[in-house]
């Protein structure tokens, strides 16, 4: 243990005692940091009669040690090594080129390829499997290590230092709160507010449109301003600004921890004009000629070893100088928008550090810039999308569709994505993309320190192995706080992370974390000492229909020495087959240990629950009766309609004129349905991913008083995707009928929500709009959905 740790949990001992404390109080409360919350002493009893006679005893209140930092954690999403321009990337990055100028900068810092794994071994210093998060939450299985339940035996490092004495808040994306947990009926217990953060502004799931979300503040949704600029990455850092700047005000004295994640810049690719034209014509040298110049600047910057060689593209990456003008055009744009972006983002995550130093306080806040919580994504496929719901739907856009809407990318009228070439250029000198856990282009991302109270370096570059689960051992260490082994009453899975203090002042020092195994969705690996043994066993657009996967028994593996190849480009399995043979029986014994095991590589299977197992809210229901005001229903949490027969029955309240607004609906504008009245006339619209509408309209208002509202829908059958035929009826009377072509196999929405009386965030239908806008006038005392077949 080093003099400094050993002063600082001295300190910690004493530091709890109360707010003036003293030796005496010391001994009167004794402290363990390891048990927590730490408990309140005996009150003492009295004699006396008279309070007048009688001393108190001096207060409790648990603080954090002496000069304890504040510490904020920054996690951008889906972005790769080569995503800042200190680590040679095309996109001007200066608030993190700052403060990696200013302290200290990691070459060799991983993930583990995917949002929410990433997301809570970060946040916890375990494994993500530890934390029953193998994949994202939405496709969790029965399986330990998959469950997508963070247990209680893993908690964060935000519950270890509430119970400490910090203040705590997060911002932005969440992404590790079960699936079937996110509704009003809970249990609540992993909730941003109850996973150790005083207050919590943001959204749950994996992505959101950031021109129009769904966000809460705490457990509370958030109505939309009406304003057309809004744009959430602008809002959830005006939220944290505004709260640092209040918990400053209130007590300067007590450190902060912030978790600051912006949804960028995963899709949707949201970026307002003005952004976007600084990076018109930026790229039209395409992502070949990219990858060359991105390569040379790390080089020259040092951040790769000279003589690193550029890795190969997949295969499936078309080389630019083969593509059509059309092609060049299109994809030249969405990288623009990509571009804009991270600029973008860059730019608030600067805003909230200015807001810290404004309080006075930056010198002693431990900051970590995390620019990315894996690698770029390649889910945007060889095209790119106009809207990314179609690759959730297994529907693919083709380029002259997408060429009709280039104007208005990244505006919100779309939510794109873009094609799979830049995201290997964003990773280079790497191979592979984001979902590829046994390649560095999905798992390691640019990372910078800053902490100038304690960080002696300045613009040093760091070349140790570390993970996201060295985050947390980093932070209690540097706040002088022991790793507890009880929390809330419950005994804790040690930490699988290691503190990284021993590299701040010393890029020389022997590396303390050694060995890491890497696994998701059948992609696996194993770092030992300097060595890589991986298998490549999908791509990111794999399965493919008619390629099916290998099975695991078949999968080729590779090997490297990372201190000599930097870029995973010679591959030594042939001349060293023991090693491979020692790395392949090590990473088996450390997905053992870790509940890595079995192997699951099924993807767009695992979003249906029944089929792996995983708890469903609606789990053998085949109908659901709402009522006005029922709001904010993602699909987790929702009656499964896709793939099936419906009948949709609304009891209603009509004013006079017949009324306007929506009935119930689900989706919103890139897919989702709505039954809903316009000018007093009754009617249904089918939304197939943006793409194709379906009307089936009565023909005459609704008369004013009570009346009841059927739509029947008669699904097709045989697959997925199939369409059918729809009716609409008012009082038992059949008025209007009308074919649905195609409907949603699988998802309608990362993050719109199923209504009741309003439309939220984007609409179903354009011409009712959303939010306020679409508010039914009458009311509706019950509607109720119900299924069949399927």
């Amino acid at each position: 243990m080093t003099i400094r740790r050993t002063l600082l949990l001295l300190g910690a001992l004493v530091g709890a005692c109360s707010p003036q404390s003293s030796e005496a109080d010391a001994q009167q409360f004794p402290t363990d940091r390891t048990v927590l919350p730490i408990p309140e002493p005996e009150p003492p009893s009295y004699t006396e009669l008279d309070v007048r006679d009688a001393t108190p005893p001096p207060p409790f209140e648990v603080k954090a040690p002496e000069a304890a930092p504040n510490v904020l954690v920054v996690l951008v999403d889906d972005l790769g090594f080569a995503g800042t321009s200190k680590f040679g990337g095309p996109v001007p990055t200066p608030t993190f080129d700052r403060l990696a100028g200013d302290g200290v900068f990691y070459n060799n810092f991983h993930t583990t390829a995917v949002c929410s794994p990433t997301r809570a071994a970060l946040k916890s210093g375990r494994n993500h499997h530890v934390a029953n998060m193998g994949g994202i939450i939405e496709n969790a299985t029965a399986f330990p290590g998959n469950t997508g339940k963070i247990p209680d035996d893993v908690a964060p490092v935000a519950e270890m230092l509430r119970l400490n004495g910090y203040s705590t808040a997060a911002f932005g994306k969440w992404h590790e709160l079960a699936a079937w947990e996110a509704s009003v009926s809970g249990p609540l217990d992993r909730w941003p507010t109850f996973q150790g953060f005083d207050k919590f502004y943001g959204f749950l799931g994996g992505e959101t449109n950031q021109w129009a979300p769904f966000i809460y503040d705490g457990l509370h949704p958030v109505e939309l301003p009406d304003d057309p600029d809004y744009h959430f990455l602008t809002d959830m850092t005006d939220q944290a600004i505004a709260w640092i700047q209040y918990e400053k005000a209130l007590t300067p004295d007590r450190p902060f921890f912030v978790y600051f994640a912006p949804g960028a810049t995963h899709a949707p690719h949201h970026v307002p004009k003005d952004w976007i034209e600084k990076y018109r014509g930026k790229f039209d040298q395409g992502w070949d000629a990219l990858r060359d110049e991105i390569l040379a600047r790390q080089i020259e910057l040092g951040v790769v070893p000279e003589g690193t060689q550029l890795a190969p593209k997949p295969e499936l990456i078309q080389e630019w100088d083969e593509l059509s003008d059309d092609e060049k055009r299109l994809f030249g744009h969405q990288v623009e928008v990509f571009a804009a972006y991270i600029a973008m983002t860059d730019y608030e995550i600067g805003r909230v550090i200015d807001a810290i130093a404004a309080t006075g306080q930056l010198d002693n806040t431990l900051v970590f810039l995390i620019y990315g919580d894996n690698g770029t994504s390649a889910e945007g496929g060889l095209n790119g999308m106009f809207s990314e719901m179609t690759y959730f739907n297994n529907v693919q856009e083709t380029v002259p569709d997408m060429l009709e809407k280039i104007d208005k990318w990244g505006g919100p009228e779309t939510y794109p994505h873009m094609a799979a070439g830049w995201a290997v250029a964003f990773d280079t000198p790497y191979e592979w993309t984001k979902q590829v856990a046994s390649d560095h282009g999905g798992t390691k991302v640019g990372m910078a320190v800053h902490w100038p109270e304690r960080i002696r370096a300045k613009g040093e570059l760091r070349t140790q192995f570390s993970h996201v689960i060295d985050v947390a051992p980093t932070v209690l260490e540097a706040a002088g706080l022991p790793e507890p082994t009880m929390v809330n009453g419950v005994p804790q899975h040690p930490m699988d992370g290691v503190s990284l203090v021993y590299s701040f002042d010393d890029g020389d020092a022997a590396e303390q974390h050694t060995t890491q195994y890497f696994e998701m969705f059948g992609n696996r690996a194993i770092y030992d000492d300097g060595w890589f043994a991986r298998t490549i066993h999908r791509a990111p657009w794999e399965p493919q229909p008619g390629r099916p996967l290998p099975a695991f028994t078949e999968d080729v593996w590779e090997l490297y020495d990372t201190r000599t190849d930097f870029s995973l480009v010679n591959d030594l399995a042939t001349e060293n087959p023991d090693k491979l043979a020692e790395l392949r029986a090590l990473f088996m014994e450390e997905a053992e240990k870790n509940q890595v095991l079995p192997l699951d590589d099924r993807v767009f299977e695992r979003f249906v629950a029944s089929a792996v197992g995983r708890p469903d809210l609606m789990g053998g229901r085949t109908s659901l009766t709402l009522a006005e005001g029922m709001t904010g229903m993602t699909e987790n949490v929702f009656l499964d309609i896709k793939n099936k027969s419906k009948t949709i029955t609304a009891e209603l309240e009509v004013p006079a004129g017949g009324g306007n607004g929506t009935i119930i609906a689900q989706g919103g504008r890139f897919g989702g349905w709505a039954l809903y009245v316009k000018d007093g006339v009754p009617a249904y619209d089918y939304n197939f991913l943006g793409m194709e509408r379906y009307t089936v309209s009565a023909t005459q208002p609704l008369a004013p008083g009570t009346a009841t509202v059927r739509f029947e829908f008669a699904y097709d059958g045989d697959g997925q995707g199939k369409g059918g035929t729809g009716t609409l009826y008012v009082d038992d009377v059949k008025v209007g009928e009308g074919r649905i072509d195609r409907t949603q196999p699988r998802v309608f929405s990362a993050d719109e929500t199923a209504d009741v009386g309003i439309d939220l965030a984007t609409p179903v239908v354009e011409r009712i709009g959303a939010e306020a806008e679409s508010k039914f006038t009458g009311h509706i005392p019950s509607v109720t959905v119900e299924v069949s077949g399927g």
